[in-house]
């Protein structure tokens, strides 16, 4: 029993120090990120960014809307419409983005922020959405198991157990929902 623990304690800290050493020469040999010229908003969201040098405002994004990182004076492959069309985008984004409006930021930083956050609320809605649907069901089948246990303990308790861990479900579910939120306060957008 002393042996499993401290070959166990051995290959954690074998792992840990791996861990470590690949990333840093990962990190010393990662390629800067490039990013996409467009992005489609996939969800209304708004956050505090600088839409010009001088100010910081809040700036509205609406679902369907195409964000550039620079002036696009040609229309290209990189940056297309909501109907497949190859635009240009020449306008300087405003507080409000409209649906079906193309528009470039002041500055990269602000349209990684404007890419990241597209990301985090899409992925959060999907997550909620499916973990719901997914709470749903097992409410469903754990309250069914539940009133067909008829006397019997096990079933019973499976019941209990299914309906319990929905619940968990649908905490997780609404976590997910709280964790854009959570990054905006962390940033401070």
């Amino acid at each position: 029993m002393k042996n499993n623990k401290k070959i166990f304690s051995l290959i954690s800290l074998a792992s840990i120090m791996f861990v470590l050493l690949f990333g840093v020469f990962g990190q010393a040999n990662a390629q800067p990120e490039v990013l996409k010229d467009c992005i489609r908003i996939r969800q209304d969201f708004t956050l505090k960014i600088s839409l010009s040098a001088t100010n910081k405002n809040d700036a509205t994004f609406a679902s369907g809307a195409i964000v550039a990182g620079k002036k696009i004076e040609t229309a290209g492959p990189s940056c297309k419409d909501n109907d497949g069309k190859e635009i240009a985008v020449g306008t300087l984004c405003k507080a409000t983005v409209a649906k079906n409006t193309a528009c470039y930021l002041f500055s990269s930083k602000e349209y990684g922020l404007v890419g990241m956050f597209n990301t985090i609320y899409n992925v959060t809605s999907w997550v909620f959405y499916i973990m719901t649907l997914v709470a749903i069901v097992m409410i469903v089948f754990g309250g069914f198991t539940y009133i067909t246990a008829a006397g019997d303990p096990a079933k019973a308790g499976k019941g209990k157990s299914i309906l319990t861990y929905a619940i968990i479900g649908l905490a997780i579910a609404l976590v997910a929902k709280l964790i854009p939120s959570l990054v905006r306060f962390i940033l401070r957008v």
